[in-house]
């Protein structure tokens, strides 16, 4: 079964993700995820508030990338 870029339903709502077929895994827009799981207006301000949360707290997410481009719904 050949994978693609799809959209996937969670919860009645879109999900965007990209099937990486050399790695063999899903890679899920953020964005969508936190605008299902917060319920929030606004899902790009609140990815943009919790990353620095979590920096000033010590953690570390990933290396410093801009944002990647997926398919708009």
């Amino acid at each position: 079964m050949k994978k693609e870029n799809t959209i996937a339903l969670f919860h009645q709502k879109t999900v965007r993700r990209h099937w990486d077929e050399e790695k063999e895994i899903w890679y899920f827009s953020i964005i969508d995820v936190i605008e299902i799981l917060t319920d929030s207006p606004r899902p790009r301000k609140y990815w943009s508030a919790l990353k620095t949360k979590l920096k000033q707290e010590g953690s570390e997410l990933s290396q410093k990338l801009g944002q990647l481009k997926m398919l708009k719904l």
